[in-house]
């Protein structure tokens, strides 16, 4: 059995188990909807990895998981440093640049599933990066 995270069309997140990945690809359309909004029309969400060796193993300095989250956590800085922060008007935003209404720049922010959705059939390109806030230590 392994568990997805999905996400329906109105970016609500609900979980799903399937008796593999391949059974998730195989079901048939309207076989899994939203428990919120009843929406049929759903896509994988970001999940995390699993690891069975325990919590608090996994995340322990030297592990390839605490390896690849101080990795991310450094693009996460990048980003912030390098980049225009436009919050919510992300959706907004890119698509002034790529319509020419706005000067081209780098700019992060915030998206729903929706927006990620029309901004891809638009031709808009930007790339989503998983977020992790700083750490202190």
């Amino acid at each position: 059995m392994i568990l997805f995270n999905l996400r329906c069309i109105s970016d609500h997140d609900f979980d799903v188990w399937f008796k593999d990945g391949a059974a998730y690809e195989n079901r048939a359309a309207g076989d899994v909807s939203c428990p919120v909004c009843g929406s049929a029309e759903v896509t994988k969400a970001p999940m995390a990895p699993r690891i069975a060796r325990g919590l608090r193993d996994a995340g322990a300095p030297g592990t390839p998981l605490a390896e690849a989250a101080g990795q991310l956590r450094e693009l996460c800085r990048k980003i912030a440093e390098r980049c225009d922060y436009v919050g919510d008007r992300f959706a907004e935003e890119a698509r002034r640049i790529h319509y020419g209404e706005s000067k081209p720049r780098d700019i992060y922010g915030e998206a729903s599933q929706a927006e990620v959705v029309d901004l891809r059939e638009e031709g808009v390109a930007f790339q989503r990066v998983p977020w992790l806030p700083p750490t202190n230590s």
